[in-house]
């Protein structure tokens, strides 16, 4: 199954300040982007720097590209079944606002074709929203869902955490 997953947020700041948050992107004690208090943190062996591996809970990628202030690209290396990329990109819109964009393209196959929109699909959307309210705070932060909130119920009784490696 081909899957494309978009989201965005418009920024109310330049360029130059959005991709300087997502240059902190890699779950260090820095890290102005990534929502590492209620998701599992991203880990990179070497940092933002092509070739370094690492992911999230049971998600793992290596970096494929990274453009600093522009663009980070992740290549997927698991689960198996996930073929495809996730990147964040810096999108100037004029010198005030800037768009950041989260895409996920990718192919499933085997059971992921069915663990992708049942399980990681919802959790996923949560997460990305999550992390563009850390980079441009809304007076209606995006919430969880019932159903993303019973995934992460029962998560945590098969022991999963939000700092889980």
């Amino acid at each position: 199954m081909a899957v494309l997953n978009v989201h965005e947020r418009l920024v109310a700041a330049g360029a130059d300040a959005v991709g300087e948050l997502l240059d902190t992107l890699s779950a260090g004690p820095e890290d102005r982007l990534w929502p590492s208090a209620h998701w599992p943190a991203m880990r990179l062996d070497r940092g933002l720097s092509p070739g370094s591996a690492g992911g999230h809970g049971p998600i793992r990628y290596a970096v494929n590209a990274y453009e600093p202030g522009a663009r980070v690209r992740f290549d997927f290396t698991g689960p198996p079944g996930f073929h495809g990329f996730h990147e964040f990109a810096v999108v100037p819109v004029d010198a005030h606002r800037t768009l950041l964009r989260h895409t996920l393209s990718m192919r499933t196959t085997g059971a992921a074709r069915l663990a992708w929109p049942l399980l990681y699909r919802p959790l996923h959307d949560a997460l990305v929203e999550d992390a563009l309210d850390r980079a441009e705070p809304t007076a209606r932060p995006a919430r969880w869902s019932p159903y993303v909130r019973l995934l992460r119920t029962a998560l945590a009784r098969r022991g999963w955490s939000p700092s889980d490696k």
